[in-house]
């Protein structure tokens, strides 16, 4: 008799890790300049700044019984490389990704934005990403929520 592993009944999460560098600035057009100020500080300055990003991606599916696996981790890494690393990596995010040029690019809102490029993924059902910004500040984001919250 086969397991259910074995049998691909297993839901499994994989997790996976990217490092990306980019730059941006804090800056609503929406606000007055003391406005951009007082709520963002030093990362709305003029000439922006940068953070060395490592985002995590979370799929989910079931075992493959030829192949063990939920997904092929090249498969993945490749589409993580051609939907985020590649557009984000070593850019401005204001001026370089277009989704940016009208949205502030706090790691919120790029969270929201990284899950809506990856949420395609054909071979896993994507979970959630998260991004962690510094040492000190990480985001998670897991798509439509029952609280009434979408991205």
């Amino acid at each position: 008799m086969r397991s259910s592993a074995q049998n691909g009944d297993v839901k499994i999460e994989l997790g996976r890790r990217y490092r990306f560098a980019a730059s941006h600035r804090l800056h609503s057009a929406e606000l007055s300049e003391e406005e951009n100020c007082r709520i963002y500080g030093k990362c709305n300055h003029p000439y922006g700044h940068g953070h060395n990003y490592v985002l995590e991606v979370m799929v989910s599916g079931k075992v493959d019984p030829a192949t063990g696996m939920i997904a092929n981790l090249e498969e993945l890494d490749g589409f993580v490389e051609s939907e985020v690393l590649e557009p984000f990596d070593h850019k401005s995010l204001n001026s370089d990704v277009e989704a940016f040029r009208a949205t502030v690019p706090t790691t919120e809102n790029l969270c929201i934005e990284i899950f809506r490029r990856l949420k395609p993924f054909p071979k896993a059902k994507l979970e959630r990403v998260r991004v962690q910004e510094t040492s000190n500040n990480g985001f998670e984001y897991a798509g439509e929520n029952p609280d009434g919250f979408e991205g």
